[in-house]
């Protein structure tokens, strides 16, 4: 059976993980990643690599499961980011309307 603290991690883990779909699925529907920051995606990415390295050296189970696959989540942001969003061109923004 599994213990209540680790299923706080898990629980814990998915919320956190899953918050980064809604963003990545909106730059790749849009192609423009302009407005997602690099030193945000660069120093969430590092964290998350050390708190991967964290959990595997203690053996914790949702903090290496979880941080796994945020690594692979922010991975893919940065690869957007870098595809869609490094040119600082001049299309207006989705959505704005000026008359």
């Amino acid at each position: 059976m599994i213990a209540f603290a680790e299923a706080l991690g898990l629980a814990a883990g998915f919320l956190v993980s899953f918050g980064l779909i809604p963003q990545i699925v909106r730059v790749l529907r849009l192609r423009d990643a302009r407005q997602i920051s690099l030193p945000f995606n660069l120093l969430s990415l590092g964290g998350t690599v050390l708190w991967l390295t964290y959990g595997i050296l203690l053996g914790l189970l949702s903090v290496t499961f979880w941080n796994g696959v945020n690594c692979i989540l922010y991975v893919i942001l940065l690869s957007v980011k870098l595809k869609y969003g490094m040119g600082g061109g001049s299309q207006a923004p989705v959505g704005n309307h000026s008359r």
